[in-house]
């Protein structure tokens, strides 16, 4: 069923930032926010130019744009190219899923989230910027897709359930990933400490 993958994911995320992650936190009710503001907007869709645009998918990709464009001209540039390269990985994945359907070996959506996880970890390394460029990346893929096809007049919606559900394992997948790198940091730091505690009390 589309959309039970979004769902689920998202609303494991509200729960962990409204009753887990610590209240100091300042992120924390700008979180919790984000998250309902797409929930409430997944099915909100709309016309535009002959083509159909869901309101999560455009909400995200212009809130992406408003954060990338406060970083410095340096970062900003790295970010669009690796922008860039997730647009055109995008697109050329769903055209092979069209022109050559038989190395979609497994789920498509499993495969999506896979592959563009580990690009985002290649191209970057902080999950804050991984997020940034697969949402503006995955987004801007999804309209030039939907341009390419109206040329052979299909309609296809942007940003719709379907994307969503990609977006939300690719999200999870990065946020696993990012927790696994920061363990070994936390336990160095942990250890470390102990050993240190130990020599005082010795």
């Amino acid at each position: 069923m589309e959309g039970s993958m979004f769902y689920w994911i998202l609303w494991v995320f509200w729960v962990y930032v409204t009753f887990v992650m610590n209240k100091q936190n300042h992120y924390r009710s700008k979180l919790a926010s984000f998250i309902l503001v797409l929930i409430i907007l997944s099915n909100v869709h709309f016309m535009f130019m002959s083509y159909e645009f869901y309101a999560s998918g455009l909400f995200m990709l212009l809130l992406s744009y408003i954060i990338l464009s406060k970083k410095k001209l340096g970062s900003l540039l790295y970010a669009f190219i690796c922008s860039l390269i997730v647009t055109i990985a995008y697109v050329t994945f769903n055209l092979f899923v069209i022109y050559d359907p038989v190395w979609v070996i497994f789920q498509k959506e499993w495969m999506m989230g896979i592959c563009f996880s580990c690009l985002a970890i290649f191209l970057l390394t902080s999950l804050k910027d991984r997020l940034l460029i697969i949402v503006t990346g995955t987004m801007q893929g999804e309209i030039l897709y939907a341009f390419y096809l109206s040329k052979f007049e299909f309609s296809y919606p942007i940003g719709s359930i379907a994307y969503l559900d990609v977006f939300s394992l690719i999200t999870i997948l990065l946020v696993s990933w990012s927790i696994l790198e920061n363990a070994g940091t936390y336990s160095q730091n942990h250890f470390h400490f102990l050993e240190k505690s130990k020599q005082k009390s010795s």
